[in-house]
């Protein structure tokens, strides 16, 4: 590889790093003679569902930009080596990394450069290039940039498998402060565009399985968190917005890191990667368990508890509908134990069918008992000999985690989490 290429992909990887909304699943495309591919795969270095973990080139065509948003630092005020990928360089870096066996996808974003149109022509080329050119079937996740023309949005659908815009700020009046060239509506119109033309490609495909695919992995945002004084309910309400009306397979959150020099920028929030970590169980609690925001959050609660997790937060508001009996308890109801997760209310559905479980039958199922020994009876017996209050239970589960360092959520568990967070993680909130 040329040193001036490497120079390029260098800074442009190290500028990529800021967009966590990169990781994929439950795409397929058609291989016929072609080389790659993208069944049920997640990306850069993340994990799919089956517990397989894959990798993706992610770099950015260039970081040059128009914009000059304070919390990015490929703003154009920042003083910057600005270098660019061609289309045909993109392609040529992809498909080089694969055939050695480093990738086996591509997260393909960017900087704006001369207009918004100009800039998605520039990446519908270089995807294109890599599907028509090299035949690449492997997996492709492309940024859309806001405010391009919707016929360019159609166009990175069909060679894409999933695309996304990031909203980046959670209301109206913070892009208007830190993002001004940017407006609300030429970023959600995209999003709103793609939901749309997935809908009609889901129709289309019921009366033909030849019709092409249209961003079958769907499409996902980012929001940074902590860059401006939006609460937390703020955010869980938007996401869960999006997760209803747009259809969005995630969203993701992004801890603001302050990289640039500039007085519109809040100071170093307070832990970060913790409230990140909070907002992703909340998320988490949104998607799969049956909670809705407000539950969760309110005007006099907007935001989330560091020293608990949601779900444990929700449980002590709530302490009357406990305990639970796990041999007469709904799905639903069991989903809301603190320490039961997914797949243990599953596994307690099932076995119950074969007989009454016993508190020591638990474990065995999956469930997390340093949570959920407060909120289960099983055959009328508990673990606790007397009742606590909340405030009482509070100390003590808050005595559970006490001295932790917090952890960033993340899927990757290349790093060691201890069995409670890796439980926190995966779902047994």
């Amino acid at each position: 590889m040329a040193a001036d290429l490497m120079d390029k992909l260098k800074i442009l990887a190290d500028g990529a790093k800021y967009d966590v909304s990169c990781s994929s699943s439950g795409s397929s495309r058609s291989n016929s003679g072609g080389i790659g591919s993208a069944a049920s795969c997640g990306i850069c270095h993340t994990w799919t569902s089956d517990g397989r973990c894959v990798s993706l080139l992610k770099i950015l065509m260039t970081n040059a930009c128009i914009y000059d948003c304070a919390y990015c630092v490929n703003r154009r005020s920042n003083d910057t080596p600005r270098v660019a990928l061609s289309p045909a360089e993109v392609a040529e870096l992809t498909i080089g990394f694969y055939r050695r066996n480093y990738i086996e996808g591509l997260f393909l974003s960017t900087g704006v450069v001369r207009s918004p149109d100009y800039t998605m022509e520039l990446l519908i080329q270089a995807v294109r290039t890599l599907r028509e050119e090299y035949r690449f079937n492997g997996y492709i996740h492309l940024k859309l940039v806001p405010g391009a023309d919707p016929l360019l949005v159609q166009q990175a659908g069909h060679w894409a498998d999933r695309v996304s815009v990031n909203l980046e700020l959670p209301t109206s009046s913070s892009l208007q402060l830190l993002a001004p060239d940017k407006s609300r509506d030429a970023v959600v119109q995209p999003m709103r565009q793609v939901n749309q033309l997935i809908t009609i490609n889901r129709a289309e495909r019921k009366q033909s399985r030849k019709v092409p695919r249209f961003a079958p992995a769907g499409q996902s945002t980012q929001l940074i968190v902590g860059a401006s004084n939006e609460s937390d309910h703020q955010i869980v309400k938007l996401s869960e917005q999006l997760y209803q009306r747009m259809e969005l397979k995630r969203v993701y959150y992004s801890a603001f890191i302050p990289v640039n020099q500039d007085t519109r920028l809040p100071a170093r929030p307070v832990a970060p990667l913790k409230r990140e970590h909070r907002l992703y169980q909340a998320d988490w609690l949104l998607r799969y368990y049956g909670f809705s925001a407000d539950e969760l959050l309110d005007e006099a609660r907007p935001n989330l508890d560091s020293e608990l997790d949601p779900k444990t937060g929700w449980a002590l508001r709530h302490i009357e509908l406990f305990p639970v009996e796990i041999n007469r308890a709904s799905y639903e109801e069991l989903l809301r134990v603190p320490g039961v997760g997914v797949l243990s209310a599953q596994r307690i559905i099932r076995a119950r069918r074969q007989g009454h479980l016993g508190l020591d039958d638990l474990v065995r199922l999956g469930v997390v008992m340093k949570r959920a020994r407060y909120f289960v009876t099983a055959r009328g017996r508990s673990l606790e000999a007397a009742a606590l209050d909340s405030s009482s239970l509070r100390s003590r589960l808050i005595d559970k985690t006490t001295g932790r360092k917090p952890q960033q959520l993340s899927l990757d568990f290349s790093s060691p989490v201890d069995d409670e967070t890796r439980s926190l993680i995966t779902g047994q909130l």
